[in-house]
């Protein structure tokens, strides 16, 4: 009996202890949600002047549990992905979500594009204002973010 003491006193104490730790443990600056987020930013890419067309469905994919053409697929999305509703980037994760998961160049790295291979002379506005972070920028919900390439 004595052992069993013991031994849930000193898990109930480790718990304590992991307790406190993650309470007055200092905040993550790499980390901007703990519990996900629901974003959309948006983006328009111009080449010389012309508006270069974003894909619908970048980041989503048929996945098949049973047969393919069985009916028994479903769709595999990753938390960073586009739909009909483009210039929108939907950003949309369901638990802690790291600076590196929402920059613009993860998003090119979703897309399967080189975010520097539209032109030269490449100029990002973010909101109106000039923004020189390009593949680095941390997207935030309702940013409105330009590219334009020569």
């Amino acid at each position: 009996m004595t052992k069993y003491l013991l031994g849930g006193g000193a898990l109930a104490l480790l718990a304590i202890a992991l307790s406190w730790q993650s309470l007055f443990a200092p905040p993550d600056p790499d980390v901007i949600s703990r519990s996900g987020l629901h974003w959309h930013p948006q983006l328009a890419i111009y080449v010389k002047g012309e508006e270069i067309e974003i894909p619908e469905n970048i980041g989503i994919g048929s996945v098949f549990v049973g047969k393919p053409g069985y009916g028994d697929g479903g769709m595999a999305m990753t938390p960073m992905h586009t739909h009909d509703d483009i210039p929108l980037i939907h950003l949309e994760y369901g638990k802690a979500v790291r600076r590196d998961d929402i920059t613009l160049g993860k998003f090119f790295e979703v897309w399967g594009k080189d975010m520097r291979g539209f032109g030269t002379n490449m100029h990002m506005t973010v909101n109106g204002e000039t923004n020189a972070e390009y593949e680095n920028y941390v997207m935030h919900d309702g940013d409105r973010i330009e590219l334009r390439y020569e």
